[in-house]
């Protein structure tokens, strides 16, 4: 299936990415960026495994110490980043789409199993990984210098995606843990990536869309490219999702200070008022 599964990625668009190509696939990146700056992004990880012990003052602290204690305690397996310019088209060329397998090996480092056995079923290769996967500082070092981040230009789409940012933040800083509190997770944020629209976010203001990636996907009418579950396929159908509601709600004009830069489930905007600091009420996509 992994083979099959590759053949069909690179079929579509998404560049399957490994230490032996990561290089060259940046250089193209850096010259799509000026124009397509518009980028959908995804990340896959080896789910959750942990939850955070005290008292918190609000679920937004809670929800935070929870991604926090996670993301420190994984590493990352994919991540995926498609670009588009601002009318939404995508760049000419066999690929829209780069799909960045990291280093991850099932024997040492620590996992979900349920998330392990969708990921596998999903078609991740992880022996592959094993032996040709990404070593997170080499990529840190390429996408610190890409013009990807630190870029006030670039607009980053998302669905629910603190891990996401979670995790790249992780890899930007090359330390082992996120900072101890939710603000200074909110500055460097905003200093790689000053310009951030969750797509489940701006649900709150779409009337009848509810639900995961591809529940939304499948109301507005949008076909999958590629197999869900892959980072590269979601950061994809992210995008695509963003501009088919930016076009149906919000007449191609969202207001940013009502909008962006605001992750859901993070920071007080990130919820609907809940004060209640409960892990039931925790949800995490992957």
């Amino acid at each position: 299936m992994s083979n099959s599964v590759n053949a069909i990625n690179e079929k579509y668009g998404i560049r399957e990415v490994w230490a032996r190509n990561v290089q060259e696939e940046f250089v193209h990146i850096r010259s799509l960026i000026n124009t397509y700056n518009y980028i959908g992004i995804d990340t896959e990880f080896p789910g959750v495994v942990a939850k955070p012990l005290g008292d918190f003052r609000s679920t937004s602290e809670y929800q935070y110490h929870f991604l926090k204690i996670n993301v420190d305690l994984l590493k990352i397996i994919q991540i995926g980043l498609t670009f588009f310019d601002s009318k939404s088209c995508t760049p000419p060329g066999p690929f829209t789409t780069w799909q960045f397998n990291f280093k991850f090996d099932l024997q040492e480092d620590m996992y979900a199993q349920d998330s392990i056995d969708l990921l596998q079923n999903s078609g991740i290769q992880f022996q592959r990984h094993k032996e040709e996967g990404i070593e997170p500082a080499d990529f840190a070092e390429l996408l610190t210098t890409s013009g990807v981040v630190l870029n006030d230009k670039v607009k980053w789409l998302s669905f629910h995606s603190g891990y996401d940012f979670g995790y790249l933040l992780k890899l930007l800083m090359g330390t082992r843990s996120l900072p101890s509190e939710e603000a200074e997770f909110f500055e460097l944020q905003r200093l790689f990536f000053k310009s951030i629209y969750d797509v489940k976010y701006l649900m709150k203001s779409c009337k009848n869309l509810k639900g995961g990636l591809q529940e939304v996907a499948e109301q507005l009418d949008l076909s999958r490219i590629g197999p869900q579950h892959q980072a590269g396929s979601d950061s994809l159908l992210t995008g695509r999702v963003f501009f088919k509601m930016r076009e149906l709600f919000f007449e191609d004009a969202i207001d940013d200070d009502k909008y962006c830069g605001h992750i859901y489930g993070l920071g007080p905007a990130g919820w609907n008022g809940h004060t209640n600091g409960n892990a039931e009420n925790i949800e995490v996509t992957n």
